[in-house]
């Protein structure tokens, strides 16, 4: 059967493809967990798993955080990450700039642990509480999904931000960081899926139009 022509000339949506996942391949990169610049004395460690519906960790998902710099800017650090000279391999972040970006892969147990600065909210952003931005990058996602971490240490402000103001008690809590260990350390699990026994809840997953 001929394929039918869409209306106006359109072109038909491609689906998104599920083979691979690729994502240790080329997208890592020798230092993306390391946000903060090398040795800062208020470096924070956010660390924990990323598990699927069944409470199983996820081995080769990726994650990406973004977060405003101190002053609560969004501009990064252009030209801070380093190539090798002659074979153009990416080596790594200079080591001194804060970039605001990282990329971290999770184990063959399906932990990550990223280093950066405390979070900011983003200048222009009145009533925002800070964050870090998340994107998840997982086997068997059509699409990516975009979360939010959020410290127990600006609790005073969780009650103005547009979203956690917006959600009910017990979902707003999967986009909660905890202390865990040591000083300024932080545990972070990601749920793609809520457990049909109740054990977890699925995190809170935003969508952008």
């Amino acid at each position: 059967m001929p394929p039918t022509t869409p209306p106006s000339g359109a072109l038909p949506v491609t689906p998104s493809q599920t083979i691979g996942p690729f994502f240790g391949h080329a997208l890592p990169f020798p230092g993306g967990e390391r946000i903060a610049p090398a040795g800062h004395p208020d470096t924070v460690t956010v660390h924990g798993h990323v598990r699927d519906g069944a409470g199983a960790p996820v081995p080769d998902a990726l994650l990406e955080f973004w977060q405003a710099d101190p002053d609560g800017g969004l501009t990064g650090a252009p030209g801070s990450l380093r190539r090798d000279p002659v074979t153009g391999a990416v080596i790594g972040r200079n080591g001194v700039d804060f970039t605001g970006f990282g990329r971290v892969p999770t184990d063959a147990d399906g932990r990550y642990a990223l280093h950066t600065l405390p979070a900011t909210a983003p200048a222009g952003c009145p009533g925002a509480a800070p964050y870090l931005a998340v994107c998840v990058f997982a086997r068997g996602l059509l699409h990516h999904l975009f979360t939010r971490v959020y410290f127990p240490e600006h609790e005073a402000a969780h009650a103005a931000d547009a979203l956690l103001s917006r959600l009910p008690e017990d979902r707003a809590r999967t986009l909660l960081a905890r202390p865990d260990g040591p000083a300024r350390h932080y545990r972070f699990d990601i749920h793609l899926q809520g457990a049909e026994d109740g054990s977890h809840e699925e995190t809170v997953f935003l969508a952008f139009r």
